[in-house]
Order: C-alpha cells, then sequence, then structure tokens
C-alpha cells in the first residue's frame, strides 16, 4: 500500500534537499532535528507525557489506545490539515520520527485515509539519520581536499568564502563568527543541530564532486559548537591559504560588521536608542571577557574609546569614532595571537596573496 512507502537513501535526501517533517513533539524537536526540518507533532508534548506514563504502566496498547483518545476529533483534524498544507507546497515532502515507528506510520496513514496523499517516512526516523550524519564527520568519509583559509582578523575571509562554490561556512553553521566577539543576537544551535547541519553541508558538498573544500580556520570551536575532535585534528594537517590585507583594509571590514551591520541588528531588536545602548554593552561585556590577555590597562583604554565613540555617535549620527578601539584591539590582541599561531603553520603553507590573487587561486586549485 502507497501509505506504507519508506525511503531509506540518506545520502540522497540530503543531496535532493528534500522537505522533511518531523512529527515529533515539540521538546523533541527543540532538542535536535534535521537540518530544515518543520515540527508538525502528532502528539503535543503533554500529550506524549501521557502516553509515556501509560505505556510504563500498561504497555504498548493501552498506550496506542490512549493516544487515539487524545489525538482525536477536532484535534487530529487540525494536525492532519497542517500536514495536507505542508505537503501542498512541498510534494517531496518525507516525513520522520524518532526511530521511523509508530508515530511516522500513523502519521503517514492518517494523510493517506484523509487526503489520498502518499507522503514517504524516513526508515529508521532521526536516530538513524542521526547515526548516519555523525559518521559523515569522520575524516575517512570526506571525498575531497580541505584547504585552510587562514589571515588577520578583518582580512575578509568570510566575504572570500561567500564567492567559493566549493566553500564549507563553518561560520554560517555554528551561527558566529569564530572570535571573542563573534556571537549574533539570535542563538547557537545547540551542539547536536550544528553536527547535523555540518554533516549535511558536508555529504552535500561531497554529492557536486568537488576536488577540494575551502574551510576558514576556526581551530576546535566556533564560539560555543565545537568540531568533532578527529575532523578538528584532520583540518590541522591540511594546506594552508594566506589572505593578506592592510590595516586599513581590516578595520574598515571590521567595522562594517561588527559596528555597522550589528548596531542595525540591535536597532532592529530593541529600538534605535535603546539598540545602540544595549549594543555598546554587549561590546564591553566582551572586551571585558578578553582581559586576562588584553590586560586591565588595555581593557581601561578600550572601553574609554568605546564610550566615547558612543557618545559621539549619539551626539553627531556617524558611528566612525569606534574604528579607533577596533584598531587597538587589532594591534594589541588580535595580532599577537594570529603572529604566534601562524608560524607553527609554516610547513603547510601553500598559498598566500591579497583578495583577488588568493581568491582566483582558490578557484583555479584543484589540489596536487
Amino acid at each position: 500500500m502507497q501509505a506504507t512507502q519508506i525511503v531509506s537513501d540518506y545520502q540522497q535526501i540530503i543531496a535532493t534537499q528534500r522537505p522533511l517533517i518531523d512529527v515529533r513533539a515539540p521538546l523533541e524537536y527543540q532538542g535536535a532535528t534535521l537540518p530544515g526540518a518543520v515540527n508538525l507533532p502528532l502528539m503535543d508534548d503533554d500529550e506524549r507525557h501521557k502516553v509515556g506514563i501509560c505505556y510504563k504502566k500498561k504497555g504498548r496498547e493501552a498506550a496506542l489506545e490512549l493516544g487515539h483518545e487524545l489525538v482525536n476529533g477536532a484535534i487530529k483534524k487540525k494536525r492532519i490539515q497542517a500536514w495536507a498544507d505542508f505537503i501542498a507546497a512541498h510534494p517531496d515532502a518525507l516525513l520522520f520520527c524518532s526511530r521511523g515507528g509508530l508515530r511516522s506510520q500513523i502519521s503517514q496513514q492518517w494523510i493517506n485515509d484523509q487526503t489520498g496523499l502518499s507522503v514517504p517516512r524516513i526508515d529508521g526516523g532521526y536516530k538513524a539519520f542521526r547515526r548516519y550524519l555523525l559518521e559523515q564527520l569522520e575524516p575517512g568519509k570526506l571525498t575531497s581536499l580541505p584547504i585552510i583559509l587562514n589571515g588577520r582578523t578583518g582580512a575578509g575571509k568570510t566575504i572570500l568564502l561567500q564567492h567559493l562554490d566549493n566553500a564549507i561556512d563553518l561560520e554560517k553553521i555554528a551561527n558566529h563568527r569564530g572570535s571573542s566577539f563573534g556571537n549574533f543576537i539570535d542563538p547557537q544551535p545547540g551542539q547536536a543541530n550544528f553536527e547535523n547541519l555540518l554533516a549535511f553541508a558536508l555529504v552535500k558538498h561531497a554529492s557536486e564532486g568537488h576536488s577540494t573544500m575551502v574551510l576558514e580556520a576556526e581551530g576546535t570551536h566556533v564560539g560555543r559548537c565545537y568540531l568533532p575532535g578527529p575532523l578538528a585534528a584532520h583540518f590541522n594537517t591540511c594546506p594552508l591559504v594566506l589572505l593578506e590585507a592592510s590595516l586599513a583594509q581590516r578595520v574598515q571590514i571590521t567595522f562594517d560588521e561588527y559596528v555597522v551591520k550589528e548596531q542595525a541588528d540591535y536597532r532592529q531588536a530593541f529600538g534605535e536608542e535603546n539598540g545602540l545602548v544595549r549594543w555598546l554593552e554587549s561590546m564591553q561585556h566582551k572586551v571585558d571577557k578578553i582581559s586576562r590577555r588584553l590586560g586591565g590597562q588595555r581593557v581601561a583604554v578600550v572601553k574609554q574609546l568605546q564610550l566615547e565613540a558612543h557618545n559621539k555617535q549619539l551626539e553627531e549620527g556617524r558611528p566612525d569614532g569606534h574604528k579607533m578601539w577596533i584598531e587597538k584591539l587589532l594591534g594589541d590582541y588580535y595580532d599577537p595571537m594570529y603572529d604566534y599561531k601562524i608560524k607553527k603553520k609554516a610547513p603547510l603553507l601553500l598559498f598566500s596573496g591579497d583578495y583577488d590573487a588568493v581568491l582566483s587561486f582558490l578557484q583555479e586549485y584543484k589540489g596536487a
């Protein structure tokens, strides 16, 4: 019968970007899900909790009967309609539950019974797919040569990645810019979701047949998200390309990203004046976080420069004064760290140059 159709080719699901319906309860979905999946649950959290207690006390049949009692009538009709609406907009959708068992089977059957639509479910559900994704994070699964893009803070590495079709943007996946100042207003994904997103990106990259993969140098962590140890260690041994830029260029790029764009985000989230105040508080808190390495006197200087630039911006409407503390941070904090780390990487150096030269090299290089 069509309603029992099952799909088990996880690689193909990723490569073709099939729309996904997660029929698990909201709390399960919030814990971790497959990238891009929409949560249209068979049972809400309370219903699932009651059915779970019944299962432990009275067994499978009693729990199943209770589930049908709880999700019935108008509630059942509303949930089937939500599935039908999504499927109408995404005819190639797939659905999944935790293990590919009862919840996805029931959802699949109800959809077929009420609408005549046949929606495949994912074999093994989320847990089996998750095991597959974790396997894809093993270095031996990579099908292309990783090239690590490095360079001083503000050189424009992330901007350059956006112009490469063979790049994996770890910072985008982690929703973090990879520095002490790198968090956004929106939170980072949980670790499991980060791993799932990264695995999806790697599988999609492999399906496109690239011979090389360009990644920004991130070490083991991107904010609070961390790369699996073996994968991070592997990237640490891969060829290195250095992006060079003048101090003036780096100050401008950093200013555009961390002042102009970020202030706009804070204004949108918290209002015009309050947004600027919240942004300044956030920036000063980030300076405090690096105080041990920067030193108390330098911290005080940077925070004073931030405050003066903030007051000048309120008076004159121009944020240019913030370039002063950016330049100081680059010179006193980020550049010394970069110089120390990059010396150890000299044997891995493949190419270095300015933006245009590096972009051209990475677009043409196919590996040794």
